[in-house]
């Protein structure tokens, strides 16, 4: 794969600009993760994550970059109690999740738009 990938690129000035349309051309159709709130569910089985092959599973990076993270790092510094207990309902985190859910949505969109435009002006200067 990476052989043919690298053929495909090429090697000639514009090598890096096709190698960064493939990658995300075959980045986006993957399935996007979403934001839930575990007690709202019943179906243990959508915890899991598929490529990392494990039953129960959570995703948070640094708190400075999203609301989401800030409410992970809080609900589990809370079930480690280190801190106190967070006075939301789980109706209400969830619909912080999916209120996150929903920019996250909205920013890709834009994200795809933007990168549709510019690849069609690339396209359109180059032909």
């Amino acid at each position: 794969l990476q052989k043919s990938l690298k053929e495909t690129f090429g090697v000639d000035k514009y090598s890096r600009a096709r190698k960064e349309v493939l990658t995300y051309m075959f980045a986006r159709p993957m399935q996007m993760a979403l934001y839930f709130c575990t007690g709202m569910l019943e179906d243990e089985t959508l915890f899991r994550h598929y490529a990392l092959n494990v039953p129960f599973y959570t995703h948070f990076t640094s708190p400075i970059r999203r609301y989401a993270d800030i409410v992970v790092h809080r609900l589990l510094s809370a079930s480690l109690d280190a801190s106190s207990p967070l006075r939301m309902e789980k109706e209400d985190i969830q619909k912080q999740a999916d209120h996150c859910n929903d920019r996250k949505m909205a920013s890709k969109r834009v994200q795809e738009l933007s990168t549709d435009l510019f690849f069609s002006i690339f396209v359109r200067v180059r032909a």
